[in-house]
């Protein structure tokens, strides 16, 4: 179903990420045989959104590695160790933006560098817009979700253990996950 903006121009601006109702979360394959789910807890991000020509629009996000939760602590512990985020020498994992193309009123393909462990690679992925609306606050909010499948390794993030029946530990590929909820700047 397409949605038309009420007033493009007026919605075009300086968008700030909710942390409250914003995830950046992940999925990887455990053991051959489960996903593990995880997400990161602390990060900021923005966003200038242009309405009427999104292609000038851009996102840049930082999230703070060492905020990395999947709801065991042993396993947060080994992911923040150089075996996988190396997160003491690489605190911080980027994303900036570098092309938005419009492919439908409620869909974007974005392309931009991300950069995990200091390797910084280019990866596009579609985001599905919601609204925007004006919330119970007063606000103008938009919201945007989708995914992106990479392979770990390209970032340097190495670390594996063989299975005996064959298989290993941790899946090459890895699902990231966004749902974010931005409010306009004043």
């Amino acid at each position: 179903m397409s949605t038309q903006l009420a007033d493009p121009q007026a919605l075009t601006g300086n968008y700030v990420f909710d942390p409250a109702h914003t995830t950046f979360g992940f999925v990887a394959r455990h053991a051959m045989v489960t996903k593990v789910r995880g997400k990161f807890a602390e990060f900021e991000g923005s966003a200038q959104l242009d309405f009427t020509d999104p292609e000038k629009s851009s996102v840049n996000v930082k999230i703070k590695a060492a905020s990395i939760d999947t709801g065991n602590a042993d396993r947060d512990a080994h992911l923040r160790s150089n075996d996988f985020f190396a997160m003491d020498e690489y605190p911080e994992i980027e994303f900036r933006s570098t092309s938005i193309e419009s492919e439908s009123n409620e869909t974007y393909r974005v392309t931009g560098d991300l950069v995990i462990r200091g390797v910084t690679k280019s990866v596009t992925f579609d985001a599905e817009r919601e609204g925007p609306v004006v919330d119970p606050w007063g606000n103008t909010r938009v919201g945007f979700s989708g995914s992106v499948r990479v392979n770990r390794k390209d970032w340097g993030v190495n670390w594996n253990m063989a299975l005996e029946a064959g298989g290993v530990v941790v899946s090459d590929h890895v699902t990231l996950e966004f749902d974010v909820s931005a409010t306009k700047s004043a």
